[in-house]
């Protein structure tokens, strides 16, 4: 048997696999988002400059000296335009094949990105002069990637984001400014302006590396949860699933001692033949609705849907010291519910149920693609043989031996029906009924 700690350490192995995986996702889904903020900021400047040229084409004499200038910034424009285009085609590539990009190539796109203000920095400074261009609106530009960047959710590549904007102002700045020679105050300001720049690099990183804990833990949340309704289907109330990503579920078989239940509609096929097949989903449904909420408040699960019945299980995949009493209290409350809604619809239903306690072997039992928790053994065995007693004795209630000395004092009001022959087993059995 495979030890406790062992299936929680595959299992964690497993979770952070698929953990890492989904952020893997997250993460280029966020890339595309920075990658399409780019495009459009390179749009935009497209847009600006036409905007210039035709409002006012003595601007562009002023800072390119002539349309030359203008048209290679556009040229800058367009080819940046370009390569994020190809960037967001490689992403979206990664993405739908599951597989996350190149650390090497994350660094390269990020310097390259970084260089398009520095490009156009160094055009306008030859055509309007240093001290302009240093003072215009381009060093502005950096800050844009800087906070875009924020959205790669790495702290090192924003910081890495932020020092390329700054050493490249910086170099630019000395060398094409005379008038920042060494202890000049020109220099000063410009080393000022760039060490904010980097600054905010390691800010934007900082941010994102938050945003992707954030993200971690919200998928690592999402996945234990997923891994849990996938496994017990969707017939786990919200405590019982909070409980098992606390604790944990078994990979592996476990033998247990657990209160088996099944229920099954009396006449429901009869019924049927005269309805609607609407109306036959409708009744069925409200039904079993009103007994899976008893269930969730007994601590039980329903473990398969059988047609027109169902088999739910208490101790398993939680356990339960007082399994068999909660089993008990929930058949009772049933009945009780049953009563009631038959009192207020056309179409009464009359249920069955038998309750065995006793071990299993319970565990996630399938095919390598697909598996679903299940018990087995002859307590489930037993308990569905005791359930269809019911037509023989009349009766809708019906519980083992091993049942009544469980319930000890709250018992008392459970009748005898004595040694019994069952269908599949070659010694009678006692068999008690609850009202």
């Amino acid at each position: 048997m495979v030890s406790f700690a062992s299936r929680k350490k595959r299992q964690h192995a497993v979770l952070s696999e698929d953990v890492e995986r989904e952020l893997t996702r997250e993460v280029l889904r966020t890339e595309l988002m920075r990658v399409r903020a780019l495009i459009m900021t390179g749009c935009v400047m497209m847009v600006f400059l036409t905007a210039i040229y035709l409002i006012d084409p003595a601007v562009v004499n002023r800072v390119w000296r002539g349309t030359s200038g203008l048209v290679v910034e556009y040229g800058l424009v367009i080819g940046f335009i370009l390569i994020e285009v190809w960037i967001y085609t490689q992403i979206r590539r990664n993405l739908r094949l599951n597989r996350d990009l190149p650390v090497v190539r994350r660094y390269i796109s990020a310097l390259i990105e970084t260089s398009l203000p520095t490009l156009i920095l160094i055009l306008q400074i030859r055509t309007m002069g240093a001290s302009q261009a240093l003072g215009f609106a381009v060093p502005l530009i950096y800050f844009i990637f800087v906070i875009l960047s924020t959205l790669r959710l790495d702290f090192w590549l924003s910081t890495f984001t932020g020092f390329v904007a700054a050493a490249q102002l910086f170099a630019v700045a000395l060398i094409y400014d005379p008038s920042s020679g060494i202890g000049e105050p020109q220099t000063y300001f410009h080393a000022v302006r760039s060490v904010i720049i980097l600054v905010c690099g390691v800010l934007a990183g900082a941010v994102g590396a938050q945003l992707r804990r954030q993200f971690a833990a919200s998928i690592a949340a999402a996945t234990a949860r997923d891994r849990v309704t996938n496994l017990f289907g969707q017939h786990v109330s919200p405590q019982v699933v909070e409980r098992l990503m606390t604790v944990g579920t078994s990979a592996a078989g476990d033998v247990r001692r657990v209160a088996v239940m099944f229920v099954d509609f009396r006449g429901f096929t009869a019924g049927a033949q005269t309805r609607t097949p609407q109306e036959v989903v409708d009744r069925l449904d409200g039904a079993f609705a009103v007994l899976v909420d008893i269930l969730d408040r007994n601590g039980g699960i329903v473990n398969k849907f059988l047609g027109d019945g169902f088999l739910a299980l208490f101790g398993a995949p939680l356990e339960a010291s007082d399994a068999a009493h909660r089993a008990v209290a929930a058949g009772r409350e049933m009945l009780t519910a049953m009563d009631h809604i038959n009192a207020e619809t056309s179409w009464p239903l009359r249920i069955g149920i038998g309750i065995h306690f006793g071990e299993v072997v319970a565990g996630n039992i399938g095919s390598p693609r697909r598996k679903e928790y299940t018990v087995i053994g002859d307590t489930v065995n037993f308990a569905s043989r005791l359930e269809a007693l019911n037509k023989e004795f009349g009766s809708q209630l019906l519980i083992s031996a091993s049942v009544r000395e469980a319930l000890g004092d709250d018992g008392e009001d459970a009748v005898a029906l004595g040694e019994v022959n069952v269908r599949g087993y070659d010694q009678p059995v006692a068999v008690f009924q609850l009202g």
